[in-house]
């Protein structure tokens, strides 16, 4: 902001209502003649078109703050109604006739006094999206367009076609917003396919988020250049760690290997190498592959298919640390003591000669003792046992220091050849899951420290501290389920959150408490500056480990290779970088966010989808969360389905909405978060994501219908109502 700005926000912030005219700010700030006056005119008219300051109908000027002006995401639900969510108070609710053209996600202001609950958009600062995905269905009136997102539906829209277009019943297409407002106009830019056709229902989801997995021609032309072995002048000023027992774990499935570990026992303790997949070296800055990598951001990983940053031409070949071959790498190697801790380290170019390709699955069963495999493996010596107690001893020091373990059940799907979903089951975690998680968290610990102080331009993963609103919602609810948490007045600590969650491990409420406690937490998010990890209790943390699959790890690699090994001493370039790292890492916060929200979206239809083939099954689950209009149960499976409160014919329900709970009126029967209840499926739509369950009772039975004396009312209102329209239909008979 300019200095002048500056002054005339200090001035507004400092005087009361009715001295902040134009005439009060050119007195203030010594500006009389005519010239300044219309300079100053024109800076208060820039700063109003950019929303910086409001101008009242009595000329008064007034801050965001003033003016009771707050930024946010709006988030509407399906009856349209909009909502910003706002740190430490209550949300603002924004009717549809305020919204003013915004739309789901979209980046607003809206203006909210103090005491007021509603409030209305002024500005609409970003879109969150510049088209729409829908199908084209019979109506009453021939075929119409219906928007996927549900929460478009109820809108008015008018679609665009091209001359030659023809649209069929069950055809899908993507159309870009011509016009936001009323009506909403579209133009049909693309047909995806056929509703019922194999594999259309993901591609449109990722469509939706502009996942798209087709790579431009310019970028395979590129990737066509690169030869797919590694040149003998490429291995120049590397560290030959091709002779060290070196493997790379990961699923079964996996086809692109970006990390490898090696270990070796001292006296010190453990000499840990994590090599990473030099990656920069292939995909030069601003080239076409890395103008693609920038704007994908990350890999998507959905339920049938991967969509990856980079092509597979180079994640599952040249940059890929396939086994006994030469592959490039940056390698950080890490001198860990007995405590777990990292007394010493450098970061070097290198390459390597993978020994094995290993799975979890594998590496689990060896460290169970399995001798058949440990017999298959004996190449590999004591690395892997070697690697298990560094591991452990690693996970052992982050625990000391604070670091938050949240229980997640991560579902894995598995779909037939036409992508149909034919079984769901929570994706197990072992040992050696867990050994590759420490190994990484510490490389990326030990690169961002270095970072730090050498004063490196970089991108660094963030995770600031909870809110206080949110954590005390946290306390109170753990009250109610029977278990304290006690945290300091002033700031949280993560090792307080730690220690709880170690207390109620053991207890059937642990899931439950542990995604409430997640729920909790802020995004991580990337920012060029380093203020920590609050759930990894790191003061410095960054991406280094996965190049093939997130671009700040690219840019990381480049930034260690320009400062640290090529020694750029240029002040104006470090600057620069600094500014680039920065727009990079809001471009790939964006970007993750988008992928994550695809792969959810993919999980929630295919689980919906799963549930249609087991509509009337019964199973136990546990209360995820309890609303005004009924509870939300997860299953084993991980499958999670509404308990809505319309189905709950046994008793009338009232929602204490401060203890989170739903009470029988007449019965007192209770319903809060975390009690386990027996359901049955009642419903489920794929095309809507959502799975409805019923309440069985001790008997096994769906609970009775026990209506409440007000629905008795209105059924015989409804009766009377019914009487009196059949006799005047009646009578319209005997006349005719």
């Amino acid at each position: 902001m300019t200095e002048i700005r500056d002054q005339i926000i200090a001035y507004l912030q400092g005087h009361a209502k009715g001295k902040r005219k134009l005439k009060d700010i050119a007195d203030a700030l010594k500006m009389s003649s005519e010239k300044d006056t219309a300079s100053l005119k024109k800076e208060l008219d820039a700063m109003e078109a950019e929303h910086l300051l409001f101008h009242t109908p009595e000329n008064q000027y007034e801050t965001r703050e003033q003016a009771g002006i707050f930024e946010g995401r709006i988030s509407m639900n399906r009856a349209g109604m909009g909502f910003l969510d706002r740190e430490d108070q209550d949300s603002i609710r924004i009717e549809s006739k305020e919204q003013n053209t915004a739309l789901d996600g979209d980046t607003v202001l809206v203006q909210c006094q103090p005491w007021e609950a509603y409030g209305r958009v002024v500005a609409v600062l970003q879109r969150n999206k510049d088209h729409v995905i829908g199908t084209f269905v019979n109506g009453s009136q021939g075929l119409v367009f219906q928007p996927d997102d549900a929460k478009l539906q109820g809108r008015l829209i008018k679609i665009i076609c091209g001359k030659d277009f023809a649209p069929i019943e069950g055809m899908k297409v993507l159309c870009s917003i011509v016009r936001y407002g009323t009506p909403l106009q579209l133009r049909v830019e693309q047909t995806i396919g056929y509703k019922d056709d194999p594999g259309v229902d993901i591609t449109s989801i990722l469509l939706d988020h502009d996942i798209e997995a087709e790579f431009p021609a310019e970028v395979m032309a590129q990737v066509h250049d690169i030869p797919q072995e590694v040149q003998e002048k490429d291995l120049a000023g590397r560290t030959d760690l091709s002779k060290d027992i070196t493997v790379t774990i990961d699923g079964d499935d996996s086809k692109d290997f970006d990390d490898a570990v090696s270990v070796v026992k001292n006296d010190k303790g453990w000499v840990l190498k994590v090599s990473i997949a030099d990656v920069s070296h292939y995909v030069t800055w601003n080239s076409p592959l890395d103008l693609e990598a920038r704007k994908r951001g990350c890999s998507t990983y959905v339920t049938d298919r991967v969509v990856p940053m980079l092509p597979h031409e180079l994640s599952n070949g040249i940059c890929s640390l396939n086994p006994h071959v030469i592959r490039l790498t940056l390698t950080a190697e890490m001198q860990i003591n007995k405590a777990g801790e990292v007394r010493d380290y450098k970061i070097y170019p290198s390459y390597i000669r993978s020994t094995e390709r290993m799975t979890y699955n594998n590496v689990n069963k060896i460290l169970d003792g399995d001798e058949e495999l440990q017999k298959r493996y004996s190449n590999l010596g004591t690395l892997l046992s070697d690697l298990a107690e560094c591991a452990d001893s690693i996970r052992r020091e982050r625990k000391a220091k604070g670091a938050i373990d949240f229980a997640s059940a991560e579902a894995e799907i598995k779909v037939d050849e036409k992508g149909h979903p034919i079984d769901i089951e929570p994706k197990e975690r072992g040992h050696a899951e867990e050994m590759i998680e420490d190994c990484m968290i510490a490389a990326n610990v030990t690169v961002a420290n270095f970072l730090k102080w050498q004063e490196i331009p970089a991108i660094y993963r963030i995770h600031e501290e909870p809110s206080a609103k949110r954590i005390k919602n946290f306390v109170n609810m753990s009250e109610q389920m029977g278990h304290k948490l006690v945290i300091g007045k002033a700031d949280i600590y993560p090792n307080e959150l730690q220690r709880y969650l170690e207390s109620v491990k053991d207890t059937d409420e642990y899931q439950v408490l542990s995604m409430m406690m997640l729920r909790c937490m802020q995004k991580a998010r990337y920012d060029s500056h380093c203020v920590g990890h609050f759930g990894l209790a790191e003061e410095e943390y960054l991406h280094f480990t996965s190049p093939i699959r997130r671009y700040p790890d690219l840019v990381v690699h480049r930034m260690l290779r320009k400062y640290s090994f090529e020694q750029c001493t240029d002040a104006e370039e470090r600057k620069n970088d600094e500014q680039l790292c920065q727009e990079y890492a809001e471009q790939s916060s964006v970007r993750e966010r988008e992928s994550s929200d695809a792969e959810f979206a993919c999980d929630d239809m295919k689980k919906a989808e799963y549930m249609q083939d087991h509509i009337g099954e019964k199973g136990e689950g546990i209360i995820t969360g309890v609303t005004g209009y009924g509870f939300y149960v997860e299953l084993a499976n991980t499958v999670e389905g509404l308990v809505r409160l319309s189905e709950m014919h046994d008793d009338y329900y009232a929602y204490n909405p401060d203890r989170m709970e739903l009470v029988g009126q007449r019965t007192k029967r209770t319903y809060r978060m975390g009690m386990k209840v027996n359901v049955v499926v009642l419903a489920a739509s794929k095309e809507d994501s959502t799975i409805d369950f019923g309440l069985r009772g001790k008997n096994g039975k769906v609970l009775a219908n026990h209506k409440d004396p007000r629905d008795k009312r209105d059924a015989r209102r409804k009766q009377r109502r019914n009487v009196k329209e059949g006799r005047k239909r009646d009578g319209r008979r005997k006349r005719h």
